[in-house]
């Protein structure tokens, strides 16, 4: 590995960790309240919601948005309000 090889590993790991908003699924929400959730919690386009719910549908879970703790605690809150489980991780 050169040297410059070694100082961007360096400098990628030395940047702050984004955090996670991930959900998961449930028996009790409808596809629609999640997508519509999505849309207005996270800002995703239809398509992304849509997407998201399906992934967590068959999958259990999914990462619906990425960023810092305090950009994602007001969006996961709202996803809470909403009647969704969901964390930051």
């Amino acid at each position: 590995m050169s040297t410059q090889e070694e100082v961007l590993e360096e400098v990628k790991t030395t940047t702050q960790k984004e955090n996670e908003i991930v959900l998961y699924n449930d028996d009790y929400n409808t596809f629609d309240h999640v997508i519509e959730t999505l849309i207005y919690a996270c800002e995703h386009t239809p398509v992304q919601a849509e997407q998201c719910a399906i992934l967590v549908h068959y999958k259990g879970k999914c990462t619906v948005k990425t960023g810092s703790f305090d950009e994602l605690k007001p969006r996961c809150s709202k996803l809470l309000e909403e009647g969704l489980s969901a964390e930051i991780v």
